[in-house]
């Protein structure tokens, strides 16, 4: 029989995989599959007895270490003192660019969204920023971004120690050139294919004729995520967390038998 593995735990072994090797991760409010994938490097280096990230998650109790919110991040990040980020976006180019303000002709925008608050600046003085969206359709990833929230390249000249590092998508996990600009599809998530990312995203892509299927955890690394890291996980995000859980009993369940 074959393991079962969620979507969403392929999706987190593989946040922890980008973040390994880094000192400091800071995770927004709203993020609960990067701040899983974080805890679950933290997991795995302590078990290994070797130094483990610092992890911060905007307003949590147990994991923020700031005491004046967004300011402090973003001192600590000028500093040099964070190694990750992550950004998300309504839409994200072909050049890394990222849109948090709306769809459509701005100032008129059909849509509208959060805004970009301090998306910017982070994207330009965090060296590894994973840009993370677990929907994957043409409608996010697109040809060019209506709005530049963030821009992922810069002009020749401009000092800039960040930048987008990686794209990781419900299907698929890209890794981005700078020289290109632009984005190479390094593996595809189980239940999905070159075909389907093709068709699901709007902007050109490097890839290999056959890619390879994105790593899958072991049972060492799921026993961590389905314990501890959820454990750890439901103290700041108890709603997915316990979904989780819920996802996993019925995934598990006998058929004919889930509720």
């Amino acid at each position: 029989m074959s393991r079962i593995i969620l979507p969403r735990e392929v999706l987190i072994v593989t946040i922890a995989r980008l973040l390994d090797g880094v000192r400091h991760v800071a995770v927004g409010a709203s993020s609960p599959i990067p701040a899983a994938g974080a805890m679950l490097l933290r997991a795995i280096k302590a078990g290994a007895g070797a130094p483990e990230p610092r992890l911060s998650i905007l307003g949590s109790v147990e994991h923020n270490f700031f005491t004046n919110g967004s300011a402090e991040l973003f001192d600590c990040a000028g500093q040099g003192r964070i190694d990750a980020f992550f950004l998300g976006g309504g839409q994200i180019d072909g050049h890394g660019n990222v849109n948090l303000v709306g769809a459509g002709d701005y100032p008129r925008s059909r849509v509208r969204w959060p805004g970009s608050f301090g998306s910017s600046y982070l994207y330009f003085v965090v060296p590894r920023v994973i840009l993370f969206r677990e929907e994957h359709s043409p409608r996010v990833f697109i040809d060019k971004v209506d709005f530049v929230s963030a821009p992922g390249v810069s002009d020749d000249g401009v000092y800039r120690a960040g930048g987008p590092y990686a794209l990781l998508t419900g299907k698929a996990l890209f890794a981005f050139d700078k020289a290109q600009p632009g984005f190479r599809l390094e593996s595809v998530h189980p239940g999905h294919d070159l075909e389907d990312v093709r068709q699901s995203t709007g902007f050109a892509f490097a890839h290999d004729q056959e890619p390879r299927q994105t790593e899958l955890p072991d049972e060492a690394t799921l026993a961590l995520l389905r314990g501890r890291v959820l454990d750890e996980l439901a103290q700041t995000y108890p709603g997915f967390a316990d979904q989780m859980r819920k996802d996993l009993d019925r995934a598990q369940a006998p058929a004919g038998l889930a509720s």
